[in-house]
């Protein structure tokens, strides 16, 4: 019997903010969410560091990242695949 088996790890997509710095890309996940007195959606945003060992993600780029184990202090995702490329300016 060969099951699939489904991944327990999370996965995020956001925006490259940042891919300034070596083997890493900065990427900011928005989310919406209900306020807990008011009851307006409210848009909250989380950054995250991810690791890119090609750097084959630039800024603008839409991407789904994969949380992983610890790489270093800030970094516990992986850029695990392109969503969408950035617009050409």
């Amino acid at each position: 019997m060969t099951e699939a088996k489904t991944s327990l790890k999370r996965t995020l997509i956001g925006k490259v903010v940042s891919d300034k710095r070596a083997k890493t890309v900065t990427v900011l996940v928005e989310r919406r969410v209900k306020h807990e007195l008011y009851g307006k959606i409210v848009a909250k945003s989380s950054k995250y560091h991810a690791h890119d060992e090609n750097g084959d993600y630039h800024l603008g780029d839409v991407i789904e990242i994969t949380e992983s184990r610890p790489i270093s202090k800030t970094k516990n995702w992986i850029a695990s695949r392109l969503v969408q490329k950035a617009a050409a300016v």
